[in-house]
């Protein structure tokens, strides 16, 4: 069962925790060349792309020489771990003792003015990324986002390294042979160029170690279509600074994606339907936008990604204008596919206190009003919606709820 870090409820305020702003659908991502890196790992993207911070971070004698150590247990690796890869990855991994020891140093260094400070306040809690810690004192967040991302870079490796199993085996494993003499040695060539001159932060050994890892796989999935602003997703953004939401009874329509079952269909029997369903609803005036959520899942490693194909069907088949249609190419599950909408919708500038409704076939769309939210609670930790009233056998409303932007540490290919 996947670990879920807890948060404080509001009532514990009460009793001495500091209140901390809720996200801003004002506040901008900064973001890295590489997408799967800051949708994975945001606070080490922070501590990349923040001059003043990464300064500071470079200054700091303690970080420097985990640095070196670590450089020199990678180096050693080399030498001796030959065809193991697990001798490779645990070099490059983080202990429990190494991330409480940093996080400790990061403590000691925090001040309320300081470079850290500035990270809690003005990125940290803004962006919603970690919300399920938006209860804890500011150092205690930044402790908390710590332990995250090492975690997530550790769960990375043990996964896209090292092949173990992954929360969904059937659609999400490792798909080179760790059993093959070449595997080895690209792992030690991933390794031998993580501990290059330029990876100089103490993160940044492991942080490229996974990055490599996804690469080599193929399994840069969360970068999907990113930049989606200004690609995929930029006709609907233009159009939403121009929508008068009052017109309508809701602000979206999310379409969930539905894989064939094999390598050569592009677009499911069951996606078409779902589209149709929605061009219904969205004809008829119920919402501005229409919402296709899906990745590339089914079958293993497919190339065909379930939103894109919905899209194209929807202006080729049914007639909806592009600049109606918002992709979300990224979600796995029905899961996600709630949370990644309502993560788009704050990222967009879309109302979230104004109902949206999911449109799809009857057995799916009672599993969301009935069974989904528990399993969200189970395998996210937070529910990210909650129903409205059931419209049809078809159509739900559901109410978005903002904790969806909290970053999923063990999913690199949809955080």
């Amino acid at each position: 069962m996947k670990v879920v870090y807890p948060f404080l409820i509001s009532f514990l305020l009460g009793q001495g925790i500091q209140a901390q702003h809720k996200p801003e659908q004002a506040y901008q991502l900064i973001k890295s060349y590489n997408a799967v890196q800051y949708k994975n790992y945001y606070l080490l993207t922070l501590f990349q792309q923040l001059p003043e911070l990464n300064k500071m971070l470079k200054a700091n004698g303690t970080l420097k020489k985990f640095a070196d150590a670590k450089r020199a247990l990678v180096n050693e690796a080399l030498k001796n771990c030959k065809a193991d890869i697990g001798c490779y990855a645990n070099a490059l991994k983080f202990s429990a003792k190494e991330i409480t020891e940093i996080g400790q140093e990061l403590g000691n260094s925090y001040g309320e003015n300081n470079a850290l400070g500035k990270l809690v306040s003005h990125h940290l809690v803004p962006s919603g990324c970690y919300t399920l810690y938006a209860n804890e004192t500011p150092k205690n967040l930044l402790l908390k986002a710590w332990e995250q991302d090492a975690n997530a870079l550790n769960y990375t490796i043990g996964v896209y390294v090292e092949g173990n199993k992954p929360n969904y085996p059937k659609i999400d494993s490792i798909s080179l042979n760790i059993k093959d003499k070449e595997y080895a040695e690209l792992t030690a060539a991933n390794a031998s160029m993580a501990v290059q001159a330029q990876n100089e932060l103490f993160f940044e050994p492991a942080l490229h170690f996974a990055l490599v890892g996804l690469e080599l796989n193929e399994r840069n999935d969360a970068a999907d279509y990113e930049p989606m602003v200004s690609g995929a997703n930029q006709p609907a953004i233009n159009q939403i600074k121009k929508t008068d939401w009052k017109k309508y009874p809701y602000s979206v329509i999310l379409v969930p994606g539905a894989g064939p079952e094999d390598k050569e269909t592009a677009l499911s029997a069951g996606g078409m339907i779902r589209c149709r369903l929605a061009a219904i609803q969205y004809q008829k005036g119920q919402a501005p936008f229409i919402v296709v959520s899906g990745g590339r899942v089914h079958p293993y490693k497919t190339k065909f990604s379930e939103a894109f194909e919905m899209k194209k069907f929807l202006i080729e088949t049914l007639q909806i204008p592009e600049s109606a249609i918002i992709i979300e190419p990224h979600a796995r599950h029905t899961t996600t596919n709630m949370r990644n909408c309502v993560r788009l919708m704050f990222r967009y500038g879309i109302p979230v206190d104004q109902p949206a409704m999911v449109s799809t076939v009857k057995s799916q769309s009672y599993y969301i009003t009935t069974v989904l939210l528990e399993r969200c609670k189970k395998e996210l930790g937070y529910y990210p919606y909650r129903n409205g009233k059931r419209l049809s056998d078809t159509e739900s409303e559901f109410y978005p709820d903002t904790t969806s932007l909290q970053i999923d540490f063990d999913e690199p290919l949809d955080p």
